[in-house]
Order: C-alpha cells, then structure tokens, then sequence
C-alpha cells in the first residue's frame, strides 16, 4: 500500500467517507484513516439505528390504538432486545456498503487513529507509520456532550452512544435535554412502556423550531403520558442508592426525580483532541475547527468538514460539505453552503421537519412577512392514516413570494422538505409551489395547499 496520496481523510463518517470516494470518482488517490467502524456516528450509533428503533417503535403504537383499528389479540409482547437486534442488522448492512462503495473507488482504508504530524503528514497510531499526503480533510466528528453536574457512568447516566445498543429497558427514565435525540429517544421508550420525564433548560421543548411547532409536540406527548419539564436545569444526579435521583430546579424550586437512568441529551462537543492541531497552527474556535466556504482552514491543504467544524451538526451537512472541499481542491467549481437552508428533520411521531428561518427570525431580519399555513387534519391521506395531527408552515417574503422557511408536524413530514428545498433551490415562489400539481391523496397536497394560504386561495383549508 501506498504512502503517498492526493488526498488523505481523517474519519470515516458521513463527511469523511463522501470525501474519499468523490476524491476517488475524480481520480485522486485517496487514503481513509479510522480508528472505529465505517461509517462513524451517524451509521452505527445515531441516525441509523435510531430511524430503526423508531420504526419498531411506531410499529408497536398501533397495537397500543389496536381498537381503533379493529384489531384483537391476547397477550401481546413487544420484546426491545429484538428491536435492538433488528436495528444492528441495518447498521451492518450500510457499513458493509460504506465498504464497497470505498473499494469501488479504489481508496486505500486505513484503521487506526491519524495524526497530522507536520504539513503533508498524517502519522496512524499505534503502528506508527507515515503517510503522505497533497490534501488533508478532517473528518473526526463530535461525541455527546456531558455537564459537570451529570457525570456520564455508561450505566446510570448514559449518552446516546449506550442508549442505542442497551437491549434491557429501564422501568423509568429521565432525559435531559428536549432537542431533536432527546424527543426521539422518549418516544421510543414510551412505545415499549418506560415512564418517561423530559427535562429541558429552556422554555419548550424542541427550542431550535419555529414557536408554533413545540406546542403541537408537547401536546402529542402529553396524550402518550410522556412527562415534559421545560425551564428546568439539572443541578445534580446521586446513583449511590442503585438507582438514579436526578436533583432537577424550576423557578427556584428543587426537586428530586427518582428514577432507573438517566440519558444525556444536551448537545455535542466536537472531536478535535489529539489531531495535531495546535502544532499546525489550525484555527480554532468554541471548540470547532474554522473553515472557509469550501471547507479550507487556515492551514494551506488541510481541510475540515462535518460536526468537527461546528457549522450544523446533521449528516447530511456533513457530505454536502465533504463534496464541496474535494471539488474545490479538484479545482472544480464548489457551491456555497447556505446553512440557514439545510433542512432538519426530527423523526419522533409526530415528526418534524424545518429549514430556513423561522417566523420570528424572518421578522427580526426586516422582511415583511406573511405565512402560508395547512392543518393535518384537513389533508385527506393523513385521516387515512390516523395521523391527523400537525400543520404545515411556510414562512413566505410579503413583496416576492419568496420561501423564506418551512416548517411541518406530523405524519412523515421529513419526506417532504426535499420539495421545499428544490423550491428553494430554483428560487421558485409560493405562485410556483401552488401552481404544481400533487397526486390526491397525498401528503405532500399539505405544501401545495399552505402554499396556496400565502396568497390567501387555499382550497381545503
């Protein structure tokens, strides 16, 4: 094997394994350094087998509305350890294809732990060997986040890395943090029977979403008997007695919760310890790598992409910034990322999904707005379904029609905001979006209709 490369990655998550093999389609030899399994995070411990158990978990809340389906049995089980197993199968399979889609392409997988040594030189651990390289992209990812007053013990307070292989449920569980992991995991364990409480420091959960959406999901999980605490900061944890007592504090009032586990959700720290960056110089700010619009630091051939660069930690960022550095040092022409458009999607039931600027920030930004808007309960399909909570939001440019944001909750709405962001993306307007014609019944006749609200002609609304 060769030590001489185009291009060397560091991480072989959703950033970094992208990068190879697009380096690799523009035939530039390329070199991968992991220490863990392909695929990173996202493939084996987060985006991957969560969507897994979230399926499960979706599956056993019919049984849970089996009457209203005209559905009748005895002695139902939802057994987890299947759920667990059944998820691990998918991880597996999209590692493995991670694998090939990288031997395809000829880009030499290196395992290990890399290091930049110097300009051009990434060192792999523990074996000590050398490796030279034209480009250098860092692709080492983030790991959950822990707060002093929430020491993790893998056992009693885990993070999500624990939470998604663990095949025996708690009986109770507290959550502290409301974020897009925290909403997911409590749906999951309310499915399989957890008594769950949510705790989030500020005042809804979900906070990053526009306003009208945190109320609809806090009202969903109230009917699921999901227990949310929202302004309420965390202060301590005491797991001497076996179990967890979280010591929990709102509006000046203490109280302790006592529970089986805790699970830490209150964000993500990114992985730059250990890379060699100090000694090169590289920027670095709150903890993130600084990078340019096409991914360059200010280190001549080293570049950053993913959750290590702290733009916007989703996957999906991930990759469309990993292709945007191999294109640009490809000398190929690279488009700007615009990180208020990427959409974001949560995958609790309801779902959620959004991209661009909420009402309120479009307001604060001067423009003049007005909103387009559609019940899920009007939408033929969703009453189909069952799935009749929700709305559809779109927050719309007053004197152009321009979509400024979407944003939606309820029943597979993640699967529309590709429509939103091609409308978007060919700077088309709310005429444009409500002109098209969408298959009856659909789902996606919500984004038509809430476009139509803009200009004040909905039909069904």
């Amino acid at each position: 094997m060769d030590s001489d490369y185009d291009l060397i990655v560091i991480g072989a998550g959703p950033g970094g394994y992208v990068a190879a093999i697009r380096a690799g389609q523009l035939g530039m030899k390329t070199a991968i350094v992991e220490r863990e399994a392909l695929g990173g995070v996202c493939l084996n411990w987060g985006c991957i087998p969560s969507k897994a158990l979230l399926k499960n978990a979706e599956v056993v809340s019919y049984f849970h509305r089996a009457q209203e389906f005209g559905l009748k049995f005895d002695n139902f089980e939802a057994d987890y350890s299947i759920a667990v197993e059944r998820s691990r199968k998918v991880v597996d399979r999209n590692t493995r294809g991670v694998a090939f889609l990288l031997r395809k392409n000829n880009v030499d997988h290196i395992e290990g732990t890399g290091t930049i040594k110097r300009q051009g030189v990434v060192e792999v651990s523990p074996e000590g060997r050398e490796l030279n390289a034209k480009n250098i992209v860092i692709a080492t990812g983030a790991r959950p986040r822990s707060i002093p007053p929430l020491p993790i013990d893998g056992e009693k307070v885990i993070t999500s890395r624990e939470s998604i292989v663990q095949t025996q449920l708690p009986s109770s569980i507290a959550i502290v943090g409301g974020g897009a992991i925290g909403v997911e995991f409590a749906y999951i364990y309310k499915m399989y029977g957890v008594d769950v409480t949510v705790v989030e420091l500020l005042p809804r959960l979900i906070p990053n979403e526009d306003e009208e959406i945190s109320p609809l999901l806090e009202r969903a999980f109230s009917r699921m008997e999901i227990n949310v605490m929202t302004g309420t900061g965390v202060t301590g944890v005491d797991t001497s007695a076996g179990g967890a007592k979280l010591s929990v504090e709102k509006d000046g009032v203490t109280q302790t919760l006592d529970v089986d586990q805790v699970l830490v959700a209150i964000g993500i720290q990114a992985n730059t310890e250990d890379l060699g960056l100090e000694g090169m110089g590289i920027e670095i700010q709150n903890g993130a790598i600084q990078v340019d619009d096409v991914m360059a630091t200010n280190v001549p051939g080293v570049y950053a992409v993913g959750d290590v660069t702290g733009k916007l930690a989703l996957a999906h960022v991930a990759t469309a910034q990993a292709v945007a550095a191999v294109e640009n040092m490809a000398g190929l022409e690279a488009q700007p990322l615009d990180y208020t458009f990427m959409p974001r999607a949560t995958y609790c039931q309801p779902q959620i999904a959004s991209f661009g600027l909420t009402e309120a920030q479009a307001r604060e930004q001067g423009y003049q707005v007005v909103i387009g808007s559609f019940n899920v309960q009007a939408n033929g399909k969703a009453l189909a379904m069952g799935e009749t909570e929700g709305i559809v939001k779109l927050v719309v440019d007053e004197k152009h029609g321009e979509l400024l944001g979407g944003h939606m909750i309820g029943p597979e709405v993640t699967e529309l905001l590709g429509e939103l962001a091609m409308t978007k993306l060919l700077e088309g307007t709310t005429l444009e979006l409500g002109w098209a014609v969408h298959p009856h019944p659909s789902l996606s006749e919500m984004v038509k209709e809430a476009a139509l609200s803009a200009q004040g002609r909905a039909i069904h609304s």
